[in-house]
């Protein structure tokens, strides 16, 4: 591993100003897999910056919606008994990802942040855009029963793995960002980047700009919603595809939703299409099996020497209609 610097500023705007200051440089906090990446040779970082300590650890109230600190660590998010009763989503997506100790050491600002676990990325001795950008994407004809079937690139197929995120991104969370410029707000369905002709590229943060909080919007809707994740084991494993929705039903009829799917694209993938065929439909699996096909029109299946990955189609389509109709279960 290369020798690298460290320092624990004492607030967040010296921590900014730190690394803007200096393009080798890197925040650690908890959630990322910085360490991972440290230790494989993937990232060799000048100067790591901790700021584990310099952002809020609680979640309070705000305009009807809650403020979750950027320190706040994962298991104390999903046992809140605010989070729990108004977005459940939230508190199983938390308890869907990883153990139990890692979650006692992830946080709510760090956990996004993760990078994607492609084995090609992680792998130093084969080429990888999102790695070395122009080197070419190994996964292509390789292992890709992981990889992605919705808004991938020639130049990157890989998944972002956060389940936290999937159900950000379902609530139309907020991130609150701090930079040498200032203070900004970035609609969490807007914080990642599909991979384009820039996969190394995974955020729209910039160099140096810190989260700070994420803010959960007033959501009745959110009362009546889950996340189902489809993995290869029970536990410590990263989606095959997973869904996070929420759904408000009367007289037969879905009148809104809100749906994101995890494990299928670069980023956490809110489900427009989906949402929309939904509006005003019946509540029943027909309308929930069109929601799917419409969402997945455009979707892309990868040949590899594993099977390759067309399986999340089916996959997917069942999953969203078993999730809706477990909610419209309890929305009766």
């Amino acid at each position: 591993m290369k020798p690298f610097d460290y320092r624990a500023p004492a607030d967040a705007a010296t921590a900014v100003r730190t690394v803007a200051a200096d393009p080798s440089a890197v925040f650690l906090g908890g959630g990322t897999n910085l360490v991972d990446h440290l230790k494989l040779g993937i990232t060799t970082p000048g100067l790591v910056v901790d700021v584990t300590a310099l952002t809020s650890a609680e979640i309070t109230g705000r305009h009807g919606g809650l403020r979750i600190g950027a320190a706040v660590r994962n298991s104390d998010l999903s046992a809140d008994h605010r989070v729990r009763e108004r977005y459940p989503v939230l508190a199983e997506a938390v308890l869907a990802g990883a153990s139990g100790q890692l979650r006692n050491m992830a946080t709510t600002g760090g956990n996004p942040l993760q990078r994607t676990r492609c084995v090609y990325f992680q792998d130093v001795t084969t080429p990888c855009n999102k790695r070395q950008p122009g080197s070419g994407c190994s996964a292509f004809g390789g292992y890709t029963r992981h990889h992605a079937v919705l808004g991938a690139s020639p130049h990157c197929i890989a998944t972002h793995p956060s389940d936290l995120a999937v159900a950000l991104t379902a609530l139309d969370a907020e991130v609150q960002v701090l930079g040498t410029t200032g203070e900004r707000s970035i609609p969490f369905g807007e914080l990642h980047r599909l991979p384009g002709e820039h996969p190394e590229l995974d955020t729209v943060l910039d160099h140096g700009e810190l989260i700070t909080a994420i803010d959960l919007p007033e959501a009745p809707i959110a009362a009546n919603s889950t996340y189902r994740k489809v993995r290869d084991r029970a536990s410590y494993a990263f989606a095959l595809v997973s869904v996070a929705a929420a759904l408000r039903i009367e007289d037969g009829v879905v009148r809104d939703s809100r749906i994101a799917f995890g494990g299928v694209a670069h980023k956490p993938w809110r489900a427009h299409q989906a949402e929309t065929v939904l509006r005003d439909a019946p509540a029943n699996e027909d309308t929930y099996r069109d929601a799917a096909e419409a969402e997945l029109a455009e979707a892309v299946a990868v040949d590899g020497i594993d099977g390759g990955n067309g399986f999340k189609l089916p996959l997917l389509t069942r999953t969203l209609v078993a999730t809706l109709r477990d909610l419209a279960g309890e929305a009766r």
